[in-house]
């Protein structure tokens, strides 16, 4: 039976009888929840030196700095007041406390429902701290997505993520997975989503920002994250995606093949010829969804980080996501940018698209969906496919055989231009399939290596992924 976590109110008043530990809590938007629960929890003068809402921007700007881009719910905005009230800690009490004391900022900047902020509500939360006495500050970063229905609500849930926080640094940073893992403590699940974590410092030296990621979508703590082409960063998708024109490609990528390459570039060509989109704003992006690895129990967060390397080895970020169902990937971008986007995909996503058992248990059904994903004018360019049961028949947008019911359906989108032929294709790859090339790289060395992109034939091989057999 899993262990019951505690509540939020004990988690603070344990931590106001550790003398050992002082800080600062400084709250921008959504009240000052955090410090409430210290000063409701009770013995809170043992453990916080302040508490401070600047909430009016010239006092803010006055206090922590003014802001390039004028924005105030940012990372930026975060780590100038976690940098400016840890300083402030050690300054003022640093050598009047008892020498085995640690010492913490704690800050968040929050933009919560409100009659005149009815958008998207996030925000930036962040603890800076020591975690032995004398030591260097360590940090750890989170974005989050609030998803109540009222402002009280939305404040009450900032309030327990930031007790969890302050708690799982002190107290589980030993324990990585056990301290992500109680973030949510004490919080339903859909009150809050964490999009972004990140740790820096030296005691984390060691800590993959880039699991820790997964390990969020992993515990549903979030639904997708993002990570940049470089192979080190997380990035949040605010800004890869704002004011983007995206095309995405679903798939599970192990490996990534010269056909999923052929799909990307093939599509762009169709996708720069829109009108309204401009090459210097457009974007391809490959999506992992890992719902039905969580259903199968196959979830491996070191096999997912290598299919997000090779992908990144090709210059592509990478989104690794919750959702099943191509509408929601849809929705998800339609929160960072009014740009269009589109779905390059193949011949058996198409099939699934338009399989109405693929929407059991969805309130509306394969119309509801369809409703979802279409009424933004998303896109679809259809990749060709030779038929299994005939290797000289190739399968196209204008030959797929559509479900009766939806023929009629299926036919609007494409005279409207929804649904358009790739044509531009590489016939030499088209006896390319994944499942194949996985099973010859499990046998070593071989014909393989020709079916996907050489800097990613050298990094399987180097690597020893993906069940590679160096030994044959």
């Amino acid at each position: 039976m899993a262990e019951e976590p505690i509540t939020t109110l004990q988690k603070a008043f344990f931590f106001n009888m550790d003398k050992d530990k002082y800080g600062t809590i400084a709250e921008i938007g959504a009240g000052q929840e955090v410090s409430r629960f210290f000063f409701r929890a009770g013995g809170a003068a043992g453990s916080i030196a302040k508490t401070i809402s600047a909430y009016d921007m010239d006092f803010s700007d006055a206090i922590y700095g003014e802001e390039e881009d004028k924005r105030y719910v940012t990372e930026s905005r975060v780590k100038k007041m976690l940098d400016k009230e840890f300083r402030l800690v050690i300054e003022r009490v640093g050598d009047k406390r008892p020498k085995k004391s640690t010492y913490f900022a704690f800050a968040d900047t929050i933009t919560a429902k409100s009659y005149s902020q009815q958008g998207e509500c996030h925000g930036w939360l962040g603890i800076k701290l020591q975690l032995y006495p004398g030591a260097e500050p360590c940090e750890i970063l989170l974005h989050v997505r609030m998803l109540d229905e009222s402002n009280l609500m939305q404040q009450e849930a900032v309030g327990i993520l930031g007790v969890n926080l302050i708690y799982g640094a002190f107290y589980y940073y030993a324990d990585i997975d056990k301290l992500i893992r109680s973030l949510g403590d004490n919080l339903e699940w859909g009150r809050l989503e964490i999009d972004l974590i990140r740790f820096t410092g030296m005691y984390f030296e060691d800590v993959d920002n880039r699991l820790m990621a997964l390990k969020l979508v992993e515990k549903e703590l979030s639904d997708a994250v993002v990570f940049a082409t470089d192979r080190k960063t997380l990035v949040h998708p605010s800004e890869l995606f704002y004011k983007r024109d995206v095309m995405v490609m679903r798939s599970l990528f192990k490996p990534v093949t010269n056909v999923s390459v052929d799909m990307m570039n093939s599509g762009m060509e169709i996708f720069l010829r829109t009108s309204g989109v401009e090459e210097q704003m457009a974007m391809a992006v490959p999506e992992i969804s890992i719902a039905e690895m969580r259903k199968q129990d196959t979830f491996d967060m070191k096999d997912i980080l290598g299919r997000v390397d090779c992908l990144n080895l090709l210059d592509y970020p990478v989104i690794v996501s919750n959702y099943l169902r191509f509408f929601r990937v849809r929705a998800y971008l339609g929160r960072y940018t009014k740009g269009k986007v589109a779905f390059v995909l193949g011949i058996p996503n198409l099939t699934t698209l338009f399989d109405a058992a693929y929407y059991a248990g969805f309130e509306g059904g394969i119309l509801g969906a369809f409703a979802s994903l279409f009424d933004r004018e998303t896109l679809l360019f259809v990749y060709p496919m030779r038929s299994p049961d005939d290797p000289g028949q190739v399968i196209t947008a204008e030959t797929f055989p559509v479900p009766e019911p939806l023929k009629h359906f299926y036919y609007y989108l494409q005279a409207n231009n929804m649904i358009l032929p790739v044509e531009s294709y590489n016939e030499a790859n088209m006896h390319i399939w994944p499942e194949d090339i996985l099973r010859q790289i499990q046998q070593g060395r071989g014909e393989w290596e020709t079916s996907v992109p050489d800097v990613v034939a050298e990094e399987i091989i180097r690597r020893g992924m993906f069940g590679f057999a160096s030994g044959r």
